[in-house]
């Protein structure tokens, strides 16, 4: 499954679980770890669980194997790494807090100018 695949497949997931501002940075001309960061929120510990279990479950579905998981017990950033596509669900402070998807759009500003 390619990465558009993919990435398809959680827009989807984060979408079922009414995941919160769901935002998606390509990152292929930038790095060469993954082609897309894939980010939401969710209103609870117990709702940014639920979305990050759908993700992994859709992936599942379909035979992607091998997820990485990290921040589950605290569940106020889970990170999930598929390879050519990584979701991020945050608590909306966190989001705000470290402000990924800024990050990386900044950096592909400056590599343009």
């Amino acid at each position: 499954m390619d990465s558009d695949e993919k990435l398809r497949l959680v827009q989807e997931a984060m979408e079922e679980l009414k995941a919160l501002d769901i935002e998606v940075v390509p990152v292929s001309d930038r790095t060469h770890l993954m082609d897309y960061l894939v980010l939401c929120s969710g209103t609870s510990r117990i709702h940014i669980r639920s979305i990050a279990d759908h993700v992994v479950e859709a992936m599942k579905e379909h035979d992607i194997k091998g997820v990485r998981r990290e921040g589950y017990q605290e569940a106020r950033w889970i990170l999930m790494d598929f390879g050519d596509v990584v979701a991020h669900v945050f608590d909306p402070e966190d989001r705000k807090f470290y402000a990924l998807s800024e990050f990386w759009r900044r950096d592909r500003a400056a590599k343009t100018a």
